[in-house]
């Protein structure tokens, strides 16, 4: 015959639960005029310099909401598609994590001072991202997508360009 004993441990923390990223003193701002303000943190003439456009058309937004992308027809080999993800509630540890679990390729590498992520796809070098950490708190990231199979720049390199200039931009 075997016992079997469940033990457990308990704490109890003082203070009031508030959500995260709350203050405890000021206002929640309702009238939501600053929506997806992140996604003009940099300009799309700094996108097309990144990504080695020439000419207009100057890249197009293409979506905005959980994420911003912008579409730009003039990317050296056709077109490319440049996303920014900024996670407000995010690690670079947990982007890793996902990342391992998606198959993908992850390299550190250093942002304006800061711990990075490159992360490209299996057999796709057409595409890579950038990730760091927010300057205040969080992750933000580019992805670049250029058209599969063209003649175009290093996709990490631009993504990582987006990030500084996300970074330098943030403070």
């Amino acid at each position: 015959m075997f016992a079997v004993t469940a033990s457990g441990c308990g704490q109890t923390v003082s203070g009031s639960a508030h959500p995260a990223g709350s203050s405890t003193g000021g206002t929640v701002n309702s009238n939501f005029d600053k929506l997806l303000r992140e996604c003009e943190i940099v300009t799309v003439d700094q996108i097309a310099d990144a990504i080695g456009a020439k000419g207009p058309p100057a890249p197009e937004p293409s979506f905005y909401g959980a994420v911003c992308m912008w579409y730009a027809l003039n990317a050296p080999g056709g077109a490319a598609m440049i996303t920014l993800n900024w996670y407000e509630i995010g690690s670079l540890n947990n982007e890793k994590t996902n990342n391992d679990k998606l198959g993908y390729s992850t390299t550190n590498v250093t942002v304006q001072g800061r711990r990075g992520l490159e992360t490209r796809r299996p057999n796709d070098p057409d595409s890579c991202g950038v990730s760091a950490g927010a300057a205040d708190q969080g992750v933000i990231g580019f992805w670049i997508n250029y058209r599969p199979g063209s003649a175009h720049p290093d996709p990490c390199a631009g993504a990582k360009k987006l990030v500084e200039l996300t970074l330098n931009l943030a403070r």
